[in-house]
């Protein structure tokens, strides 16, 4: 199991939170997707590793931004 952690952004509620996590649960592999909305920080958990650019195009497509 693999598990990486972003900041994610621009999230300013729970609906913010849902969006975030229903794209990035949509990657092939990934099993759990836990954000904390006060943080920012997301942490993804997969049977292997899921590729940072997958990740950060889920987020995109949430209407949000991973920090680098």
């Amino acid at each position: 199991m693999a598990t990486s952690t972003y900041t994610v952004t621009g999230m300013t509620c729970g609906h913010c939170v849902g969006s975030v996590k229903k794209e990035i649960g949509k990657i092939d592999g990934v099993t759990s997707v836990e954000v904390d909305l006060a943080s920012g920080l997301v942490t993804v958990e997969s049977g292997a590793a899921v590729a940072d650019a997958d990740v950060v195009a889920a987020v995109d497509e949430a209407g949000y931004e991973v920090a680098s």
